[in-house]
């Protein structure tokens, strides 16, 4: 009938009569529905999980005693509840009659089990659910299924603490798991106070390395957060030396022997590693005694001379050829016994808890001497080391026995014995240096005080020196996408049966070299998540296989993946809201889901819902693009929910909650409808940018501004930011208290008054997130202002949205935008003022803000003159630009080809703030100086770059000429650098001057004239010859006012022509001509000439240098300055001395002030550490090496320095063995380990 009428169908029958019947059957029918509504509805509202109010607990009972289970549990509904054993579910009708019986009276659970059997024990769990949920208690703790969330990283022997962020109103007690459940103990602290859980783990080892789980109970279940903890190796005390290794156990424990293994570290060091040291000590002592003298090659080792009943513990230690690394952590304590003792004892109950222990000795006191053990075999066999094991002999008597060790090469009958002097305790030895690749058979005799046994049977042939091989990598390495800051990777496991310890991983960024250890604890799945990783970087993985043989090689590569989470479905829409309503439409907003899938939405599905009606319906077929909808083909007067779902690559997500009932009715109210899409972009400590749209509805006129109202989480007081509306739609929030949570909503103004809030914003934290990129503001190569931003958190399909003061786009003409990767870079192409003001970007599709802004201003330095190129004088290259005055805090870096350049003699940097002029002076401009200038500028917040290319000739018109004795700078064609002038001397003659870079011709009313006049005058300007003392030695030179390459000048000593050598430098530059004599000695004394030649006239000018005043004589050298610094005595000009020995160089030094001393070996600086001494006492110095080798053999120097000059003295060194002749001894002085004080 209902749906007859909802067809809008009647049905007529007898008349009125049967019209009476079908309405009263209608209404009956409603009621019967509503009160299942209803009904439903009270069910729902009561309705809650299960929880087991008390859970089961352990229990221990005597064999043939009947047991209780009992739990209680809370829920509504009632449950279902099932039993389980050791993981299979209770099955009454297969299992023994009268075995089970269960029971749930009120929400009790009995389990009761008849006739307990030793060897029954078993993990009993009951499990309940309802409509709501399920839930498991156990007598045991389970374990978790891990998800990494957030990662921390201490370091090896440090002390850390986890501090989840739990919040909970009721006080519980919480659970920390790392695959068991943790208790307090001395390594591990649990804490709860104040709200806040936390578990400290002192001096963390390796072992302590993994996910860490905390469970907080509560009413209505449980909260779980789980973190992965890396334990980095501390830093080596040697460079290079592996890390430690980890895991130390012991096994097969016997009175005087066990057998010790650990794993190998994931960290070589950079070089293989060599073997391990093992070394041991008494529980409570400090003394640790070495186990081994050579390095053991495998994880597993054999441990011997052991006193019985004795606790010790162990450690390891890693060798390679840099170096040993720290000690593993120590093993827990054990204690050496008779494994046999239990066998030989045999005990009977009797009377109510009375035994009676039988010993096997009592009974075996008729055994004197001992029979043979049997049984001889090899337990273990590696390339160090041969375990052998066999059984007691049977009967064994009551007197303790020993055990020697024959071995005999396979195919020779003689035997030989192993352990004369140390007989052995227990039926455990184990044999070293052994021969590689020979075959050996062993038996065992017995021994007692009355005598020894006969040998037992002997092995099998036992082959010794088997190396043990590595396993191989895993293959089919597989990265896949899981978090922002996480990547899963999956292996294959090893074929043909192999079981290793388990994986180490290493990750690398593309782009890079070194590979960074992911995990210092192996895994044994072949899944692992890896935290920790930089959003939006590319790494690569690798994985080894981890054995007793140590690591295998690496695994191929896995293909470059980027850290970005995984795409996925998004989460639901949110936040609907009545945006505008007419007679029969109403317009729909909501908020976006809060997870998007990684991915862009492509839009969403929207479904209504009369709630006079049962169904639900499609409002649209193609997804919407965008949150505002509006809804046509309504009743007016109805109540409509609303619901919708969000779609993406991945699929349709969940449907949302149905929003509120909105009555469809027109508004017709003059105050403007609610602004709508509440968002906060660049949230920082105590600022971020509110945005919103626009009302829909605008009442009785336009609106006229808004007014922000603001609240903190968990309040319900708002209050009004803004005094005056503000016309845009978005405004800047300040002064926020950092760390708090608050909450925003705007209300629209118009003429008529102030319309209802918009829907409140989501919650957002005043708190710049660790990570956070802001933009880069700089000037390009080409001059050109940039904005550029980073986001790494950035997916695939995400986009950067610039905009210019928050009013959209900045205008296509006068920007353009590059994307590179995870940046996005703003070029203003035609920068001015109108450029001026807020630029902000926004990365689209993701879930988290990332936004930022910058101010552009006038500040942005202004060029006045680009790169300028002159040419000064004869090899110099001027380079120049002139920007506005600059501060005194103005910062200059000059780069040329990628390196900052500094000031020197040859290129020298001028920088005058006050003119704003960036000067670079070049002397002997040649190729090396050809490339990319760039003067980078700074003068407070302002900043610019301007960059000139001296490459191309054509571009700058010059080109560099190397000739073979002088570089030439010349521009194409002849020019002037100083134009023509004239002036009359004192001698009434008339000076014409010019100065160019090339030859030229004189010519007087059309006729050239034939005479040097260009020449005559520089030569005719040179003054007297003057003496001046350099660091180096001494400078003879002349002022001229001109100089010419075409002025042949000529120097003379002694009436001898000079030429240029080692010691002697002659040149010139524009304005002066200089002869520089380097270290000068007597021959350098006497009477010098310079010879000028004009083209027509020779000009001379002389001194005298050893008619100086200030010239004084210091073995056999000419010194301006007493107080040069030298080298005075005792250096040799070669020494031989013995290996092993200690070699002494002493030397005086003179100087005033005190000299700088350095000593070179092979003319590399020596660094004085370990066996390189130095002493110096006033003008004595010594150098030490002590255990003097072959390669300490080469040229030793010393140098000197102080203002005055410097000096170097010299010495060869040879080193030679022990019992050989050196070479040309006679000649040489052999070097004593007694310091000889020079005379």
């Amino acid at each position: 009938i209902l749906e007859l009428e909802q067809r809008g169908q009647k049905r007529v029958r007898f008349g009125n009569e049967m019209e009476k019947l079908e309405k009263e059957v209608i209404r009956n029918c409603r009621l019967l529905q509503k009160a299942q509504m209803e009904k439903d509805y009270i069910e729902l509202r009561s309705g809650r999980p299960p929880m087991f109010w008390i859970p089961l607990r352990v229990h221990a009972v005597w064999e043939r005693m009947e047991v209780t289970l009992a739990c209680t549990v809370l829920a509504s509904p009632p449950p279902q509840v099932t039993w389980y054993k050791n993981g299979a579910p209770i099955d009454l009708r297969l299992a023994p009659a009268g075995k089970y019986k269960i029971k749930n009276k009120f929400g009790m659970l009995t389990l009761q089990i008849n006739s307990h059997q030793v060897g029954s024990e078993s993990r009993t769990v009951s499990q309940t659910h309802n409509n709501h949920s399920s839930r498991i208690v156990s007598q045991t703790p389970f374990l978790l299924c891990f998800v990494v969330i957030f990662g921390f990283v201490f370091t090896f022997g440090n002390t850390v603490i986890l501090t989840p962020p739990v919040q909970v109103e009721i006080l519980y007690p919480f659970s920390c798991f790392t695959g068991e459940l943790l208790q307090n103990s001395e390594c591990h602290k649990l804490k709860y106070q104040d709200r806040e859980a936390s578990l400290t783990v002192s001096c963390a080892h390796k072992e302590d390395e993994g996910f860490y789980t905390i469970r907080v109970p509560s009413l209505d279940g449980f909260k779980e957060q789980t973190t992965y903890v890396f334990v980095r190796d501390a830093a080596a005390e040697t460079p290079g030396a592996p890390g430690s290794p980890l895991n130390v156990k012991c096994h097969d424990v016997n009175k005087d022997c066990l057998i010790l293994s650990w794993v190998a570290p994931s960290d070589n060091g950079g070089s293989p590693i060599l073997g391990y040291f093992i070394e041991r000590c008494v529980a409570g002592s400090e003394e640790w005694v070495p186990c081994n003298d050579r390095p053991v090659k495998t994880c597993r080792y054999p441990v011997l001379g052991l006193t019985e009943g004795q606790t010790y513990q162990f450690q390891v230690k890693a060798v390679n050829k840099a170096g040993i690394s720290h000690p593993s952590k120590t093993s827990a304590p054990v204690t050496t016994y008779d494994p046999s003792k239990e066998k030989r004892v045999t005990v009977i109950p009797y009377d109510e808890g009375r035994k009676i222990e039988i010993f096997k000795d009592d009974l075996e006191g008729h055994i004197k001497v001992p029979l043979p053990p049997t049984n001889v075999h090899a337990s273990e066999v590696r390339e160090d080391y041969v375990a052998l094991a066999w059984d007691e002999p049977d009967p064994r008597g009551r007197e303790p026995l020993n055990y020697y060790v024959e071995k005999s090469i396979v195919g020779s009958n003689s035997w030989q014995m192993v352990n004369l002097d140390t007989p052995v305790n227990s039926p455990r030895f184990a044999l070293f240096d052994l021969v590689k690749g020979k075959s050996y058979c062993f038996r065992v005799r017995s021994v007692n005080k009355y005598g020894i046994s006969e040998p037992s049977l002997p092995s099998e042939p036992i082959t010794a020196g088997a190396k043990l091989a590595t396993l191989p990598p895993p293959s089919q390495v597989l990265a896949f996408r899981d978090t922002k800051t996480s990547v899963v990777l999956q292996w294959d496991k090893l074929k043909d049966g192999l079981e290793p310890l388990g994986y180490y991983i290493y990750c690398r960024e593309t782009g890079t070299e070194g590979w960074q250890t992911v995990n210092n604890k192996p895994v044994t799945c072949n899944e692992f998540t890896v935290p920790g990783l930089q959003p939006g970087k590319e790494y690569v993985f690798c994985v080894k296989s981890v054995s007793e043989a140590g690591l295998s090689e690496s695994s191929p590569e896995t293909d470059p993946i980027v850290v970005r989470p995984a795409i996925a479905r998004p989460s639901t829409p949110r936040g609907f809201v009545l945006l505008s309503c007419g007679k029969s439409e109403m317009t729909i907003g909501w908020k976006p889901p809060k997870r998007q899938g990684g991915t862009k939405l492509l839009g969403y599905f929207l479904d209504q819902h009369d709630t006079s009606e049962l169904d639900w319906h499609e409002v649209n077929i193609q997804p919407i693009p965008q949150r505002v909808y509006t809804v046509g083909n309504l009743k007016e007067g109805h109540l409509y929910e609303f619901r919708a779902c969000a779609v993406n690559m991945a699929g349709v997500g969940e449907v949302s909650e149905p929003s509120d009932a909105f009555k469809c009715e027109e508004w017709t109210m003059p105050e403007p409808g609610p602004p709508y899409d509440v968002k906060f972009t660049e949230v920082r400590d105590s600022s971020l940018m509110l945005h919103w749209q626009a009302p829909l509805y605008t009442g009785a006129g336009p609106v006229t501004g808004y007014y922000v109202d603001v609240c903190e989480e968990g309040s319900e007081e708002w209050k009004q930011i803004n005094k005056q509306p503000v016309a845009t739609t978005h405004m800047k929030v300040s002064d926020l208290e950092t760390g708090k949570c608050f909450i925003f909503r705007v209300r629209a103004l118009n003429k008529a008054g102030i319309g209802p809030p918009s829907l409140p914003s989501d919650p957002v934290v005043a708190k710049t997130k660790p990570g956070t990129n802001e933009i880069e503001l700089g000037v390009d190569e080409e001059g050109l202002i940039y904005m550029a931003f980073e986001a790494p958190e950035k997916n695939d399909s995400s986009e950067f949205i610039w905009s210019k003061d928050y009013e959209g786009p900045p205008d296509a003409d006068r920007v353009r935008t590059e994307e590179k990767g995870n940046k996005s870079k703003l070029i203003l192409t035609n920068p001015s003022e109108k450029d001026l003001g807020v630029y902000s970007v926004e990365v689209t599709d993701v879930d988290e803000d990332i936004s930022a802004s910058c101010t552009l201003t006038k500040e942005v330095i202004k060029l006045i003159s680009g790169w300028n190129v002159d040419v000064l004088e004869k090899g110099e290259v001027r380079l120049w630009l002139e920007v506005e005055k600059l501060s005194p805090n103005a910062e200059l870096h000059l780069i040329f080809n990628e390196k900052e350049l500094q000031s020197t003699p040859t290129h020298k940097i001028n920088f005058v703030k006050g003119k704003g002029l960036v000067e670079l002076i070049i002397q002997n401009f040649c190729d090396d100086d050809k490339g990319m200038y760039t003067a980078q500028l700074q003068d407070g917040k302002a900043k610019n770059q301007f960059t000139l290319v001296l490459l191309d000739e054509r571009k700058w018109k010059f080109t560099v000429e190397l000739c073979s004795k002088k570089h030439l700078l010349s521009f194409i064609g002849p020019y002037f650098i100083e134009n023509l002038r004239w002036k009359v001397t004192e001698s009434c003659e008339v000076l014409l001057t010019c100065k160019v870079p090339c030859k030229i011709a004189w010519i007087f009313l059309d006729v050239l004239l034939n005479f040097s006049f260009s020449i005559i005058l520089p030569a005719l300007s040179a003054s007297p010859l003057k003496i001046q003392p350099t660091e180096e030695g001494i400078k003879i030179y002349t002022d001229v006012k001109y100089y010419t390459d075409y002025m042949k000048t000529t120097w003379y000593h002694k009436e001898k022509q000079v030429e240029s050598r080692d010691r002697l430098k002659a040149g010139s530059t524009m304005n002066q001509i200089w002869l520089h004599i380097l270290n000068p000695t007597d021959a350098d004394k006497g009477k010098y000439v310079l010879e000028l030649f004009d083209g027509n006239d020779t000009h001379k000018l002389s001194t005298d240098l050893s008619g100086q005043g200030k010239l004084s004589q210091q073995h056999g050298r000419i010194c301006l300055f007493p107080g040069r610094a030298r080298v005075v005595q005792g250096l040799p000009d070669v020494a031989t001395i013995m290996e092993d020995k200690t070699l002494c160089l002493t030397c005086c030094v003179s100087g005033d002030p005190y000299p700088e001393i350095t000593w070179f070996k092979n003319e590399k600086v020596i660094v004085f550490k370990d066996r390189y001494k130095m002493d110096v006492k006033g003008t004595v110095v010594t150098i030490t090496i002590e255990k003097v080798c072959n390669e300490d053999t080469g040229k030793y120097s010393i140098y000197v320095k102080n203002k005055y000059g410097s000096e170097t003295g010299q010495v060869t060194i040879s080193v030679y063995k022990h019992g050989e002749i050196p070479v040309g001894t006679d000649e040489t002085t052999q070097v004593e380990t007694v310091m000889r004080k020079p005379k």
